[in-house]
């Protein structure tokens, strides 16, 4: 069993709502000791008695002095871990999973495709290309949301867009001055050269499935093309069976998954 498989605690240093049930845990890194991950992994989050969750980590990997999750509240265990306060302890596994594919995307123009909480295990592979812009040919986001209040991470979006090319849309809005469409009707116009494009996305699943269908019109190859997956992962480490999804156990063989790897097993509904 690896290191990142036993229960470590945290001290929080800011708990920020990002929107009306969407909230960033920021957590201070144990001093000289530095917590490191990937962009695209996950750690196990743990209520106490209540159970765990598995949550991206969506802060910058350079930075050593903290790391933080973004979460939406959608049950009992990220309603309680939202009620802590700074200084509270949390306790967490990991890091697990495999990361966004940074080495390849080298010399290559980076598509970034973000839907709703999507955007969240995208933030830190946004921080990692900006490390290194100048090693890659462009990078833009598109990034869409149901409505403008639903829009996380706001603020340094505006700092991103001063880099990077960036493309806002939601669904629906009123005294809204900016886009009204899906993220697939500005798939066409960002990739300018689908062969030496890497794209990195994130979002629900019907998002991605029409995101991939674009994609292939604008003639970016299957193997160009990543998905972080997400499924009910309960323990990190391929052992409960619970994220289980054809040969692949999303913990270990993912969250990010090459999508010539499992385009077999994407169309097929109930697995």
């Amino acid at each position: 069993m690896t290191l990142s498989s036993f229960p470590q605690s945290f001290r929080i240093k800011e708990v920020k709502q990002e929107s009306h049930d969407v909230y960033t845990l920021i957590l201070a890194t144990k001093q000289n000791s530095p917590f490191v991950f990937k962009p695209g992994q996950f750690n196990m989050l743990s209520a106490f008695g209540i159970g765990e969750a598995a949550i991206s980590i969506s802060s910058d990997p350079n930075n050593t002095e903290q790391f933080s999750h973004t979460i939406r509240m959608v049950g009992q265990v990220t309603n309680n871990l939202q009620q802590l306060k700074i200084n509270e302890l949390v306790t967490l596994r990991g890091p697990f999973g495999t990361p966004w594919p940074l080495a390849q995307a080298k010399g290559m123009r980076v598509l970034l495709i973000a839907g709703g909480i999507g955007v969240a295990p995208l933030r830190s592979v946004i921080y990692a290309l900006l490390a290194q812009i100048n090693d890659y040919e462009s990078i833009d986001l598109i990034y869409g949301a149901r409505t403008p209040d639903d829009l996380i991470f706001q603020d340094e979006i505006k700092s991103w867009q001063k880099k990077i090319n960036v493309t806002i849309t939601v669904d629906h809005a009123k005294n809204w001055s900016g886009n009204i469409a899906v993220v697939t009707q500005f798939i066409p116009q960002a990739v300018k050269d689908g062969e030496n494009t890497l794209v990195m996305l994130c979002g629900p699943e019907i998002m991605m499935r029409f995101s991939y269908y674009a994609l292939q019109e604008a003639n970016v190859p299957t193997n160009n093309i990543y998905f972080s997956m997400e499924r009910n992962m309960q323990c990190g480490i391929g052992h409960c069976g619970h994220c289980q999804w054809g040969p692949f156990f999303i913990c270990k063989d993912g969250p990010v998954m090459n999508f010539k790897e499992i385009e077999p097993f994407f169309f097929k509904k109930e697995l």
